[in-house]
């Protein structure tokens, strides 16, 4: 080392510390600069999130082609056309349209008794409903034609199924505890969703335990309530309260087949169809057949089904042809496949495979 090289070094140290110095200094004096407006920061940012928030709205409201609803004093819902703003926009994308629906709760009318089939559009026009609700009061314009709402307290839902096994709560014991939640916590001015309530234990113990709970929420509570269930014989509180109306979901038959129409009608279901959306899920059809021959044999107040051997004949047959299917498909080249190739190998597996 020379005396000028160490002279050097030293100053290369000494300005590593000092920069760091200055940058504590600096930072020091930003943050007492902020401090001294974190007030009018706060009110900006404000300003700026409600900016942001309202022109979200604004141009969602414009290109859906939602309306302004009318907030009312009277406790009522009164939609028209509603629409469920996710699954319309899903629709859409496939070129399909949704169908809207109406709703409409006024003077003494507090519960909707909803019995319909499967998949016929129940559970979408329940979360509609509280879509277009909480729309409302966040400040949203609302996918329908128009409407006229009432400002709720809170909005409660049993929905679905869901648990937590590793607390020990089961389906049903969860099911039972969000109940719980909701007959202890809504009020008058409350939204309260059902969408079916008893499903997890036998069918009496459900059917007492939704009756029960109707009838309370009727009686105790007086809240609006949207109340969906396969346990028809709940409409028969009909003739106890007129508080309650008989809505069901609208279907036509043809060829043996259910066409749902998703359309919201008074009145009552014929049934769930539940055999009929297994078919459509891709239950293999001896299965469907079994299954309907039990069914009969059931609403026949016959006491015990058949014992004897249920006839699978052709199932393992059709599990290998999906097999071959399924081959095929995996040994194509994606990437080199042309239209042309594309439509004739679906002739192929409709011609070889999918026969009746």
């Amino acid at each position: 080392y020379t005396d000028e090289l160490r002279k050097i070094s030293n100053e290369i140290e000494n300005a590593e510390f000092e920069s760091v110095e200055v940058e504590k200094v600096i930072y020091k004096k930003i943050c007492n600069e902020v401090k001294g407006e974190i007030f009018n920061l706060g009110s900006a940012l404000e300003k700026i999130a409600f900016i942001d928030v309202i022109t979200s709205f604004s141009e969602l409201s414009y290109d859906r082609n939602y309306v302004r609803p009318e907030i009312v004093k009277d406790k009522k819902i009164i939609i028209k056309n509603g629409r469920h703003p996710v699954v319309e926009e899903s629709l859409k994308k496939i070129g399909e349209e949704f169908t809207p629906n109406d709703c409409n709760f006024e003077k003494k009318e507090t519960t909707w008794l909803m019995t319909g089939p499967n998949m016929a559009g129940k559970s979408t026009f329940l979360r509609q409903t509280a879509i277009i609700i909480l729309l409302n009061q966040i400040g949203c314009y609302v996918p329908a034609d128009s409407a006229k709402l009432s400002i709720f307290d809170k909005i409660f839902t049993r929905i679905g199924a869901s648990d937590n096994l590793a607390q020990g709560m089961s389906t049903f014991m969860t099911e039972m505890v969000e109940t719980s939640k909701i007959i202890n916590e809504a009020t008058d001015s409350s939204l309260v969703i059902f969408d079916e309530l008893g499903r997890g234990t036998s069918t009496e113990d459900g059917l007492a335990i939704a009756r029960a709970v109707l009838e309370f929420l009727i009686e105790k509570k007086g809240c609006i309530t949207l109340f969906a269930t396969h346990y028809k014989d709940l409409c028969k509180l009909k003739e106890k309260y007129n508080q309650i109306m008989l809505k069901t979901m609208q279907f036509k038959k043809w060829n043996d087949e259910i066409i749902f129409l998703y359309k919201v009608i008074d009145g009552i279901s014929e049934g769930s169809f539940g055999i009929h959306v297994a078919n459509l899920a891709g239950i293999d059809d001896t299965i469907v057949i079994r299954a309907k021959e039990i069914l009969k044999k059931i609403k026949g107040n016959t006491k015990e089904v058949d014992i004897k051997k249920p006839d699978f004949t052709g199932f393992e047959k059709k599990n290998i042809e999906y097999e071959k299917i399924v081959n095929l498909i995996k040994s194509l080249d994606l990437d080199s496949l042309t239209p042309k190739d594309s439509q004739d190998i679906l002739y192929t597996i409709k011609k070889n495979y999918l026969k009746k």
